[in-house]
């Protein structure tokens, strides 16, 4: 079993620095009195980060994540993107973590559990002003099996509604002694190991792999996205 953590963000990673001074006590009461000090903001300037920017936050990943735990618990081969959303004070603290995803096997808990232990963020920033606002945090695991594989346009991603054609390649079952089945939708064959599959509803699907024994080899989950959204996928060649 072969897992490749991914940490992705949409939005850069941008670090401000800010030194706020006080002078007096006529100070202390304007910010006291400013209800942008008790808001919690949306939409910031800049958004909380963490400290060191992307590559920090790959190797404090690499370091504590346990990476291990999707495949303890279960999960099939596949692509799997975890959103977690929590609050960055003015101070830098995080709080008030929740998961926004439900892939399971572990993975929402494991990543709520690093950011808990990832100490101080950068704030975020608006007008000029450090704030206390959300962030939304993916974290994607890739999980590869040893033995087989499962090619598509876009890695682990088929789309609803039109035919996608995908490969299926197992090291010790023969292409014609391989059967495959689907949690919803068709899965069609068409000799050499390329079939058509057919799925009317986005979300997940997972295929399983049997042998001529009917023994099951492997399996791998999919997403189903949008089939709108199929126009716009790479082409990705795997080596």
């Amino acid at each position: 079993m072969i897992l490749r953590l991914v940490s992705t963000s949409l939005i850069p990673l941008l670090i401000s620095f800010s030194v706020v001074a006080q002078t007096g006590h006529g100070d202390s009461l304007k910010i006291a009195n400013d209800p942008s000090e008790l808001k919690i903001f949306e939409k910031v300037d800049i958004e909380a980060s963490f400290p060191g920017g992307e590559m920090a936050w790959r190797k404090f990943l690499e370091k504590n994540l346990h990476g291990d735990v999707a495949t303890e618990n279960g999960a099939p081969a596949g692509i799997y993107t975890v959103w977690i959303q929590f609050i960055v004070d003015r101070d830098g603290h995080v709080s008030d973590i929740k998961a926004l995803t439900n892939n399971g096997f572990g993975m929402e808990q494991e990543v709520m559990r690093i950011i808990k232990n990832s100490a101080q963020w950068q704030p975020a920033s608006q007008n000029g002003r450090m704030v206390k606002a959300y962030r939304k945090q993916p974290v994607t695991f890739m999980i590869e099996e040893d033995g087989y594989k499962i090619t598509s346009k876009m890695p682990y991603v088929i789309y609803a509604g039109i035919d996608n054609p995908i490969t299926i390649t197992a090291d010790k079952v023969r292409a014609e002694d391989l059967q495959v089945t689907i949690s919803q939708g068709s899965i069609i064959p068409k000799g050499d190991g390329n079939y058509i599959v057919r799925v009317n509803k986005t979300g997940r699907v997972v295929f399983h792999l049997f042998n001529k024994k009917n023994k099951e080899i492997g399996s791998a989950s999919f997403e189903v996205r949008p089939k709108d959204e199929s126009s716009s996928a790479p082409n990705i060649i795997k080596g």
